[in-house]
Protein backbone atom coordinates (compact mmCIF):
# COMPACT_ATOMS: atom_id res chain seq x y z
CA UNK A 1 0.00 0.00 0.00
CA UNK A 2 1.75 3.54 -1.21
CA UNK A 3 0.96 6.42 0.78
CA UNK A 4 2.11 9.26 -0.43
CA UNK A 5 2.88 12.92 1.55
CA UNK A 6 1.95 16.41 0.03
CA UNK A 7 2.94 19.19 1.82
CA UNK A 8 1.81 22.02 0.06
CA UNK A 9 3.38 25.42 0.46
CA UNK A 10 3.80 28.82 -0.82
CA UNK A 11 5.85 32.13 -0.62
CA UNK A 12 2.29 34.58 -1.09
CA UNK A 13 0.76 34.46 1.69
CA UNK A 14 -1.39 37.54 2.12
CA UNK A 15 -1.09 37.82 6.19
CA UNK A 16 2.65 36.81 6.23
CA UNK A 17 4.29 36.74 3.44
CA UNK A 18 7.40 34.29 2.80
CA UNK A 19 6.36 32.56 6.38
CA UNK A 20 7.66 29.22 4.86
CA UNK A 21 11.15 30.15 4.35
CA UNK A 22 11.35 32.26 7.89
CA UNK A 23 14.62 30.56 10.04
CA UNK A 24 13.63 28.64 13.13
CA UNK A 25 16.62 27.44 15.00
CA UNK A 26 18.74 28.50 11.71
CA UNK A 27 16.78 26.34 9.28
CA UNK A 28 13.61 27.35 7.26
CA UNK A 29 10.46 26.74 8.84
CA UNK A 30 9.32 24.06 6.14
CA UNK A 31 12.43 22.39 6.62
CA UNK A 32 12.00 21.94 10.28
CA UNK A 33 8.23 20.42 9.73
CA UNK A 34 9.49 18.16 6.94
CA UNK A 35 12.21 17.01 9.49
CA UNK A 36 8.84 16.22 11.81
CA UNK A 37 6.54 14.69 8.79
CA UNK A 38 9.56 12.69 8.16
CA UNK A 39 9.52 10.47 11.75
CA UNK A 40 5.87 8.75 10.83
CA UNK A 41 6.18 5.35 9.77
CA UNK A 42 2.85 5.10 7.53
CA UNK A 43 4.49 7.44 4.64
CA UNK A 44 6.14 5.96 1.25
CA UNK A 45 7.36 9.04 -0.28
CA UNK A 46 6.65 12.88 0.75
CA UNK A 47 6.70 15.63 -1.74
CA UNK A 48 6.43 19.27 -1.73
CA UNK A 49 3.63 20.38 -4.28
CA UNK A 50 4.33 24.62 -5.03
CA UNK A 51 3.53 26.96 -7.88
CA UNK A 52 4.70 27.58 -10.87
CA UNK A 53 5.27 31.12 -10.35
CA UNK A 54 8.50 33.13 -9.96
CA UNK A 55 7.78 34.20 -6.29
CA UNK A 56 7.94 30.36 -5.50
CA UNK A 57 11.20 30.07 -7.36
CA UNK A 58 13.19 30.05 -3.93
CA UNK A 59 10.82 27.82 -1.63
CA UNK A 60 11.80 25.07 -4.59
CA UNK A 61 15.32 25.87 -4.57
CA UNK A 62 15.62 24.92 -0.96
CA UNK A 63 14.02 21.78 -1.51
CA UNK A 64 16.15 20.58 -4.23
CA UNK A 65 18.90 21.39 -2.25
CA UNK A 66 18.12 19.62 0.52
CA UNK A 67 16.76 16.66 -1.37
CA UNK A 68 13.44 16.99 -1.11
CA UNK A 69 11.21 16.02 -4.43
CA UNK A 70 9.16 19.21 -5.13
CA UNK A 71 6.40 19.59 -8.10
CA UNK A 72 5.44 22.73 -9.25
CA UNK A 73 2.03 23.55 -10.99
CA UNK A 74 -1.24 26.14 -10.80
CA UNK A 75 -1.05 28.46 -7.64
CA UNK A 76 -4.76 28.73 -7.51
CA UNK A 77 -6.00 25.48 -8.61
CA UNK A 78 -4.34 23.52 -5.98
CA UNK A 79 -6.36 20.08 -6.19
CA UNK A 80 -4.80 20.02 -10.07
CA UNK A 81 -1.48 20.64 -8.68
CA UNK A 82 -2.17 17.87 -6.38
CA UNK A 83 -2.93 15.63 -8.34
CA UNK A 84 -0.15 16.29 -11.02
CA UNK A 85 2.18 15.86 -8.06
CA UNK A 86 1.12 12.72 -7.23
CA UNK A 87 0.39 10.87 -10.69
CA UNK A 88 4.30 9.59 -11.40
CA UNK A 89 3.89 8.04 -8.01
CA UNK A 90 1.04 6.12 -8.46
CA UNK A 91 -0.11 6.09 -4.92
CA UNK A 92 -3.27 4.31 -3.40
CA UNK A 93 -3.60 7.35 -0.80
CA UNK A 94 -2.33 10.60 -0.50
CA UNK A 95 -1.75 12.17 3.27
CA UNK A 96 -2.72 15.87 2.45
CA UNK A 97 -0.21 18.94 4.83
CA UNK A 98 -0.06 22.53 4.58
CA UNK A 99 3.23 24.42 4.88
CA UNK A 100 2.00 26.48 7.86
CA UNK A 101 2.28 23.58 10.41
CA UNK A 102 5.98 23.57 11.76
CA UNK A 103 4.72 21.13 15.20
CA UNK A 104 3.08 18.58 13.02
CA UNK A 105 2.88 15.55 14.55
CA UNK A 106 4.29 12.40 13.22
CA UNK A 107 1.98 10.23 15.73
CA UNK A 108 -1.09 12.26 14.48
CA UNK A 109 -0.01 11.35 11.24
CA UNK A 110 0.27 7.96 11.75
CA UNK A 111 -2.73 7.43 13.56
CA UNK A 112 -4.86 9.04 10.54
CA UNK A 113 -3.88 6.97 8.28
CA UNK A 114 -3.69 3.92 10.19
CA UNK A 115 -7.32 4.42 10.69
CA UNK A 116 -8.24 5.21 7.30
CA UNK A 117 -7.11 2.03 5.93
CA UNK A 118 -8.29 0.00 8.71
CA UNK A 119 -11.74 1.16 7.54
CA UNK A 120 -11.53 1.37 3.99
CA UNK A 121 -12.25 5.15 4.05
CA UNK A 122 -12.32 7.02 1.07
CA UNK A 123 -11.23 10.15 3.19
CA UNK A 124 -10.09 10.63 6.66
CA UNK A 125 -9.75 13.44 8.95
CA UNK A 126 -8.96 15.08 12.59
CA UNK A 127 -10.70 18.10 12.03
CA UNK A 128 -14.17 17.14 11.60
CA UNK A 129 -14.95 17.99 14.33
CA UNK A 130 -11.40 19.49 15.50
CA UNK A 131 -10.13 18.29 18.67
CA UNK A 132 -6.94 18.61 18.20
CA UNK A 133 -4.83 21.49 18.10
CA UNK A 134 -4.81 24.30 15.46
CA UNK A 135 -1.85 22.88 13.05
CA UNK A 136 -1.64 19.59 13.72
CA UNK A 137 -4.24 18.98 10.78
CA UNK A 138 -4.20 15.49 8.71
CA UNK A 139 -5.67 14.54 6.10
CA UNK A 140 -6.22 11.13 4.09
CA UNK A 141 -7.84 10.38 0.79
CA UNK A 142 -8.01 7.70 -1.61
CA UNK A 143 -5.79 8.55 -4.54
CA UNK A 144 -8.90 7.66 -6.35
CA UNK A 145 -11.27 9.56 -4.60
CA UNK A 146 -9.23 12.86 -5.22
CA UNK A 147 -9.09 11.84 -8.91
CA UNK A 148 -12.88 11.91 -9.03
CA UNK A 149 -12.81 15.06 -7.61
CA UNK A 150 -10.07 16.31 -10.21
CA UNK A 151 -12.27 15.59 -13.06
CA UNK A 152 -15.71 16.68 -11.77
CA UNK A 153 -15.52 19.83 -9.10
CA UNK A 154 -15.84 23.12 -11.58
CA UNK A 155 -16.50 24.88 -8.24
CA UNK A 156 -13.63 27.27 -8.06
CA UNK A 157 -13.69 26.56 -3.87
CA UNK A 158 -13.01 23.16 -4.16
CA UNK A 159 -10.06 23.57 -6.96
CA UNK A 160 -8.81 25.70 -4.08
CA UNK A 161 -9.54 23.26 -0.72
CA UNK A 162 -8.07 20.38 -2.12
CA UNK A 163 -10.15 18.10 -0.51
CA UNK A 164 -13.46 19.95 0.01
CA UNK A 165 -15.61 18.68 -3.00
CA UNK A 166 -15.07 14.86 -1.10
CA UNK A 167 -16.03 16.28 2.36
CA UNK A 168 -18.89 17.79 0.81
CA UNK A 169 -20.62 14.39 -0.21
CA UNK A 170 -20.69 12.01 2.36
CA UNK A 171 -23.43 10.25 -0.21
CA UNK A 172 -20.64 9.16 -2.43
CA UNK A 173 -17.90 9.09 -0.32
CA UNK A 174 -17.05 6.78 2.78
CA UNK A 175 -15.64 9.89 5.23
CA UNK A 176 -13.91 9.30 8.76
CA UNK A 177 -12.57 11.31 11.34
CA UNK A 178 -9.81 11.20 14.13
CA UNK A 179 -10.92 12.32 17.76
CA UNK A 180 -8.15 13.51 19.88
CA UNK A 181 -7.72 10.32 22.75
CA UNK A 182 -6.34 13.19 24.97
CA UNK A 183 -9.27 15.11 25.24
CA UNK A 184 -10.42 18.29 23.45
CA UNK A 185 -7.70 20.90 23.02
CA UNK A 186 -8.81 22.73 19.61
CA UNK A 187 -8.89 25.82 21.31
CA UNK A 188 -4.58 25.71 20.99
CA UNK A 189 -3.21 27.45 17.77
CA UNK A 190 0.10 26.25 16.55
CA UNK A 191 -0.19 26.91 12.84
CA UNK A 192 1.29 29.86 11.46
CA UNK A 193 -0.43 32.63 9.75
CA UNK A 194 0.02 35.92 11.56
CA UNK A 195 3.11 37.40 13.25
CA UNK A 196 2.02 36.55 16.49
CA UNK A 197 1.83 32.82 15.53
CA UNK A 198 5.51 32.80 14.51
CA UNK A 199 6.80 34.39 17.45
CA UNK A 200 4.82 31.54 19.72
CA UNK A 201 6.06 28.66 17.24
CA UNK A 202 10.09 30.12 17.89
CA UNK A 203 9.27 29.95 21.26
CA UNK A 204 8.70 26.76 21.69
CA UNK A 205 11.11 25.52 19.20
CA UNK A 206 13.98 27.94 21.27
CA UNK A 207 12.82 25.93 24.42
CA UNK A 208 12.62 21.99 23.44
CA UNK A 209 14.52 21.34 20.34
CA UNK A 210 17.95 21.77 21.81
CA UNK A 211 17.76 19.12 24.29
CA UNK A 212 15.28 16.81 22.42
CA UNK A 213 14.67 17.78 18.98
CA UNK A 214 11.75 14.78 18.61
CA UNK A 215 9.65 16.35 21.31
CA UNK A 216 5.98 15.68 21.30
CA UNK A 217 2.41 17.20 21.63
CA UNK A 218 2.55 16.03 24.69
CA UNK A 219 5.76 18.13 25.63
CA UNK A 220 4.16 21.32 23.92
CA UNK A 221 1.46 21.18 25.89
CA UNK A 222 3.39 20.52 29.04
CA UNK A 223 5.21 23.50 27.90
CA UNK A 224 2.47 26.15 27.29
CA UNK A 225 0.97 24.34 30.77
CA UNK A 226 4.04 26.34 32.75
CA UNK A 227 4.23 29.08 30.44
CA UNK A 228 0.15 30.30 29.79
CA UNK A 229 1.61 33.96 28.53
CA UNK A 230 2.62 31.91 25.51
CA UNK A 231 -0.24 29.30 25.44
CA UNK A 232 -2.47 32.67 24.83
CA UNK A 233 -0.22 35.00 23.01
CA UNK A 234 -2.08 34.22 19.85
CA UNK A 235 -5.65 32.63 20.70
CA UNK A 236 -7.45 35.87 19.46
CA UNK A 237 -6.90 34.20 16.21
CA UNK A 238 -9.66 32.15 14.55
CA UNK A 239 -9.26 28.92 13.16
CA UNK A 240 -9.12 28.38 9.11
CA UNK A 241 -9.90 32.01 8.51
CA UNK A 242 -8.97 31.22 4.88
CA UNK A 243 -11.61 28.38 4.19
CA UNK A 244 -13.71 30.68 5.61
CA UNK A 245 -13.05 33.44 3.56
CA UNK A 246 -13.77 30.99 0.61
CA UNK A 247 -16.82 29.84 1.41
CA UNK A 248 -18.30 33.34 2.33
CA UNK A 249 -17.06 34.34 -1.00
CA UNK A 250 -18.97 31.53 -2.41
CA UNK A 251 -22.44 31.93 -0.80
CA UNK A 252 -22.76 35.80 -2.27
CA UNK A 253 -22.14 34.33 -5.34
CA UNK A 254 -25.16 32.17 -5.04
Amino acid sequence: MKVLAILQARMTSTRLPGKVMRPILNQPMLLRQIERIRRARTLSHLIVATSDTPMDDPLAEVCRNASIDVYRGSLDDVLRRYVEAATPFMPDHIVRLTGDCPLTDPAVIDRVVTTHLACEADYTCNVSPPTYPDGLDVEAVKAGALNTAHEEATNPAEREHVTLFVRRRPDRFNIKNVANENGDVSHLRWTVDEPADFELIEAIYGALYPSNPAFTTADVISWLHENPAWRDHNLHHKRNEGLAKTLAKEASLR
